[in-house]
């Protein structure tokens, strides 16, 4: 019975995993899209996501069915719950990847207005924040997950500056105003996935600390 318990959660684990893989592949194939205008490379990111949507059905099931036949309590509880939790999580990282995918689409097919480096930075930050928040998730690092959720304050730092700047440009150049709308909608699906990879750390912390963090000041933390 104890090798049954031990070999499911394991099947969670590894479910958990196989889909924030193919969510990392994603971020990365819609970085590179987002660097060298592929539309072919982005359609790909678009088309994969049914199969995300898919692990995360499957987390789901993995998830309710173990509690219900074993009645995990303390540690072994929280890890399923988080499981849970992270599912979604992942699957909505995976849609603003589609999200930015489908805006490069169109964005492609016009001149680009200016090179965004401030972009290309969010989303290198970002992308980070999601693959270190699953690392933090394995090793179970309140520690790694905590420094995680302070970066992103940067991440939300460079999206106003890219409105700021789009703002004005479009105020400077009217006959724009769609493509830099895009590069607006583009800043704000990658500071949305950096929210998604911070609900990811707080929840690692909760997995580890017993201590739920979510929607508490960083002073308050540990109290």
């Amino acid at each position: 019975m104890q090798r049954q318990f031990e070999n499911e959660l394991e099947e969670i684990k590894r479910t958990i995993l196989t889909m924030a893989g193919m969510v990392e592949k994603g971020l990365a194939d819609v970085a590179k899209a987002l660097t060298t205008c592929d539309s072919e490379l982005a359609r790909a990111v678009i088309a994969m996501d049914d199969e995300i949507d898919q692990y995360e059905v499957k987390v789901d099931r993995l998830a309710t069915e173990f509690i219900a036949k074993h009645q995990p309590t303390a540690t072994d509880l929280r890890f399923v719950i988080v499981a849970i939790k992270i599912g979604p999580e992942l699957e909505r990282v995976a849609d603003n990847a589609v999200n930015i995918a489908e805006r490069l689409l169109e964005m492609c097919e016009a001149p680009r207005i200016k090179p965004i480096e401030d972009l290309h930075r969010m989303f290198a930050l970002a992308g980070a924040m999601v693959s270190d928040a699953i690392a933090s998730y394995v090793s179970r690092d309140a520690v790694a997950a905590r420094e995680i959720i302070r970066r992103d304050d940067e991440v939300d730092a460079l999206n106003w500056s890219i409105f700021r700047e789009m703002i004005q440009y479009m105020v400077d150049h009217p006959e724009i105003i769609t493509r830099a709308i895009d590069i607006v909608l583009v800043a704000r699906f990658i500071e949305r996935i950096a929210d998604q990879a911070t609900n990811i750390s707080e929840e690692v912390v909760y997995l580890v600390d017993a201590h739920p963090i979510r929607h508490v000041s960083e002073d308050k933390w540990n109290k």
